[in-house]
Order: structure tokens, then sequence, then C-alpha cells
């Protein structure tokens, strides 16, 4: 008895083993091609193996069995393979699964977050150690807009903010008396004044935003009455003032509020609006970068492009540009004689970008958002560039008040 009968390798009616040797002898070469073509695989099983060894394995491709037996016999098996899909977990243990991960699954808000609905999400980590280590930095940011939020004078800075897109607008569209008419109701001494009211320092800020957004303008009988306004209502603001700020002692020269007399008050306010017309002319000499307005149209608002802004872009601009307000400075020999062969022939001057590394060096101060936009524009314009931004101070709002109408300029402080 064939052995190969028993394992089914052979069914009834098939020739004997010699003649298939033959068989096999013959067709071996043809074979052999066949399986190059078709990428077929030889797989030895001993006979001596269990009969769950025998089960052929799911394949795209055709598998070749070999038996080891007392004869060369060979059967090639066709084996499809069918595809199983995943498993789909019901929505219920996906909710279970991430519920035990994070305390906070989902957060959809329609309206405006209150700090009691941030508050309330943030105390869902305290119980949970794992969740709080993996969120620590998100819900440091969480707890600091909920301080900020509940802060007595965030409404203010809202409308402040408000003001100042609305004095925006109008810079653009109206002349600069029409834009210090609508400053000057906002101008109130102490005893009118609420805690939604401006402050003396603040209305300065608000003043240098304009001068210096609002840049060249042309000086006209309307522009001095409504300047002439502003200051009266400026410098009676001031000798109201129950205890004098740091900046106004500055900028006045008296101690206290006692010795501040309307003549002291007015002569100071004189003085800082020729300060601010100066400031609305510090970019005349510029060509490129002569104006940081940005006038509205029917489909987008009036907006400001910060001078800082725009060199960056300049810098790195596709297009490489010879800048016309960034110079280059000749040092040395070689950039001497350069720089006298450019008078009879065409010399490229080197561009700032021709090197990875880019030190920015803003004199009186940078503020967190200009550096924070300066890396923005870095990663969106060239992100393989190195840029170091110095500066001589991190500024805050009302140090610029400060540093323009409080410095000694022949010996300023440049915060070293």
């Amino acid at each position: 008895m064939d052995i190969r009968k028993f394992f089914g390798v052979i069914p009834s009616g098939k020739k004997l083993v010699s003649e298939t040797v033959k068989k096999n002898e013959k067709t071996k070469s043809a074979e052999e091609s066949l399986k190059a073509k078709k990428g077929i695989k030889e797989i030895k099983v001993n006979s001596s193996c269990k009969e769950d060894e025998f089960k052929p394995k799911q394949s795209n491709k055709k598998k070749r069995i070999i038996y080891d037996s007392d004869s060369e016999s060979e059967e090639t098996v066709q084996v499809k393979n069918a595809k199983k899909r995943p498993e789909k977990l019901p929505r219920s243990s996906k909710l279970a699964k991430i519920q035990q991960q994070d305390p906070v699954t989902y957060i959809s808000e329609t309206g405006r977050v209150t700090p009691g609905q941030l508050m309330s999400y943030i105390q869902l980590f305290k119980n949970n150690l794992k969740s709080l280590g993996n969120h620590c930095g998100l819900l440091q940011l969480g707890l600091a807009t909920v301080q900020t939020l509940k802060h007595p004078q965030t409404a203010k800075w809202d409308n402040f903010l408000a003001f100042e897109r609305l004095l925006l607008q109008n810079i653009g569209e109206s002349t600069m008396s029409v834009v210090l008419n609508q400053l000057l109701p906002m101008i109130k001494p102490l005893n009118q004044r609420t805690s939604d009211d401006y402050s003396p320092e603040e209305l300065l800020v608000l003043l240098l935003y304009i001068y210096s957004v609002g840049g060249e303008f042309s000086v006209d009988k309307d522009l001095g009455e409504g300047e002439e306004k502003v200051k009266k209502a400026l410098a009676q603001v001031f000798c109201e003032e129950s205890e004098l700020s740091p900046l106004l002692r500055k900028i006045t020269g008296c101690d206290s509020s006692i010795n501040l007399t309307f003549h002291k008050s007015k002569s100071a306010v004189d003085e800082l609006f020729t300060l601010l017309r100066d400031i609305a002319g510090a970019r005349n000499l510029m060509k490129q970068f002569k104006s940081v307005y940005v006038p509205g149209n029917h489909t987008h608002q009036a907006s400001y492009k910060p001078l800082l802004k725009q060199v960056v872009e300049e810098i790195f601009n596709p297009e490489r540009p010879d800048p016309v307000d960034i110079e280059h400075m000749s040092s040395g020999l070689t950039d001497l004689l350069k720089t006298g062969f450019s008078m009879f022939m065409k010399v490229s001057r080197p561009h700032p970008s021709d090197h990875p590394l880019l030190i920015l060096f803003v004199v009186g101060g940078v503020t967190v958002s200009e550096a924070k936009m300066i890396k923005d524009l870095v990663l969106s314009l060239k992100p393989g560039t190195q840029v170091i931004v110095l500066s001589t101070r991190l500024l805050k709002p009302l140090n610029i008040p400060e540093l323009l109408f409080a410095t000694d300029r022949l010996h300023p402080d440049l915060g070293f």
C-alpha cells in the first residue's frame, strides 16, 4: 500500500509512482522556468509532521508543496488569500478607552468660553496624575487664560483694542484732525473718569499709535485747531491728577501734583506733540519702508504692517531683489576695491540672505509679539535659516512713551 494514499496525496484512479517520476523528469525544466516567472515558492514539509501543518496558508502567490516520501511526486496547490476585514469596535468601547487616557474627551462651544467653563475642565485633571503630566504645558496656558479673563481690567482692554481698530480705519479714510476729534471725548479728568475710561498713560499710547501709523501728513488749519483742543484737555488732565505716576513725573518734571501748574503742564504737552510730529515723519527718508499703513477696500479692512516685518520679508524674498533701504557697509580692502570698481562696472553686492545665519539687532527694544512674528516669518519664508534677534531691552507697552517722552537723548538708558 502506498503511504501517500493514506495522506490523500494521490487519489484513487491516478497513475503509479514510476510513471509519474518519468513525466516529472521531462517537465522539470519547464516547471523551473514557470516557477521563476510566477514566483512560486517551495516549502518542504516532513511527512511525520502533524496533520495541522498540512493546512494551506493564505497567500497571494502559488505555493509549491513537496512531500518527502519514498517518491518524488509533486503537486501544485493554488491558495486564494481571503482578506479579513478589521473588526470594528463599538462606539461605547472607543469612548471608554479615550476616557481612561484623558479626563476630557471633547469640548464643543459655540459661544464665548467663560473662565468658569475653562476652570471646570482643568479641575478634571486634578486626580489624574498621568494626564496631568502629559498635558501640563496646556494646563498652564489654560490657567493663565483663566487668570487673564478674571482680571477686572479685561473689559477695558477689549474696549481699548476696539477703539484702536476704529482709529486705524479712520486714519486712511479721514484727515488727522478728524481722528483727533474722535479721541477728544476720551480725554477725561480724574473726577469724571470711571474704571472703564483711559488713564493719561493709555492716552499717550493711543496718540503714539495714531501718529506713528498715520505717517507723514499735511499740516493745515484744521489740524492745528484739533491738536490745540487735545493739548488743552490733556494738560488739564495732568493737572487734576491726585498723584502723578512715574511717567508723568518724568514728562512734567514735577515730583508731585501740588507743584504742577497748568502752565508747566501745557509746556510739557506742547513738547509732546512736537515729538509726535517728528515720529510721524521718522520714515520720510526711506523709499521702500516709508509706510506701515495698509489701506482697506471693499473686502478687507485697513491694517498696519510693522516695519520689522517688512524688513524680514524683503531679506527672504525668493526673487532676491536688490534691497533699496537695506544698505551694505563696505569693510576691508577687498570691499573698498569693489565699491570703487562699481563706479565703472556693475558689481553685485552681497545679499542679507546669502548666509545661513542672520543677526537682527533692534535698537531701542523689541516686543514679545515682534520676536514671535520674526520666528513665524522665517519658518514660512526660509526654514533652513537661523535668525538671532538681539535688542537693548524687552519692551512693555508703557516703556515706549517713557523712552520717547522721558529719556535724556544725550545720555540714553540702553538697559545695559
